[in-house]
């Protein structure tokens, strides 16, 4: 049975991608920050394995890590964003972004990397967003997080791959998460119209596409675009 590790996992993507692994047959332990009721209700729910720890600090990582079995398959979800104009945006929430959208995932890879190379295998599945390809309109730091996390994706699948290590990442549309929270109702149905599907996804959607990734052997380096047909 594999072993598998999702950052963020106490909530939308997270949480989704908690319940699809583990109704794979898959052993799956996750971090989550902040929402302690939320995570023991996923926890309750799927019998997985939930670590309070924030992804940005490398040493909480390393103890939570230390503290599981080998892991086979880590997805690096953990993400926070932030709107408004970049001259609003405070230098603190811009190191913030990057510490934990970029940063969390090189705390992660760097702790779960021995286990693999002694193996000779594993998976590294990154969630990005399509506005890291794209970009977005007051959202500059996230999207360049994102698209951060894609570049981050392609180097990893080059340097890993002779090693036996698969990286790939997903990058969804319009998802509707507790990001979206602060969007209008108005705003949300716009962007489903702008997209050929004529929808808004959902976190199951995504979790979908992150078990098939786990299971596609032979693809490594790429971007999964998750969005309906809004990028194309």
């Amino acid at each position: 049975m594999e072993h598998v590790l999702i950052t963020g996992g106490s909530r939308g993507i997270g949480a989704a991608s908690v319940r699809a692994f583990t109704s794979a047959g898959c052993a799956v332990s996750f971090l989550y920050e902040k929402n302690h009721a939320a995570a023991q209700a996923v926890s309750a729910e799927t019998g997985a394995k939930a670590i309070c720890c924030d992804v940005a600090d490398s040493t909480a990582v390393e103890a939570a890590i230390a503290s599981l079995p080998p892991v086979d398959v880590l997805i690096n979800n953990a993400g926070i964003c932030h709107y408004g104009l970049i001259s609003q945006i405070s230098p603190a929430q811009w190191e913030r972004l990057f510490a934990v959208n970029v940063g969390g995932i090189y705390h992660c890879v760097r702790a779960v990397l021995p286990a693999m190379l002694q193996k000779q295998s594993g998976c590294i599945l990154n969630v990005a967003s399509m506005w890291g390809q794209i970009g977005a309109s007051c959202e500059a730091a996230y999207s360049a997080t994102k698209g951060a996390v894609i570049a981050l994706t392609k180097a990893l699948a080059q340097e890993l791959g002779p090693s036996g290590i698969r990286v790939n990442c997903v990058s969804p549309g319009v998802i509707l998460t507790d990001m979206c929270a602060s969007v209008s109702t108005e705003t949300l149905i716009s962007l489903a119209e702008e997209t050929p599907l004529g929808k808004n996804g959902t976190p199951e959607e995504v979790a979908e596409a992150l078990l098939y990734l786990a299971k596609a052997q032979f693809i490594t380096g790429q971007n999964l675009p998750v969005n309906g047909g809004f990028v194309l």
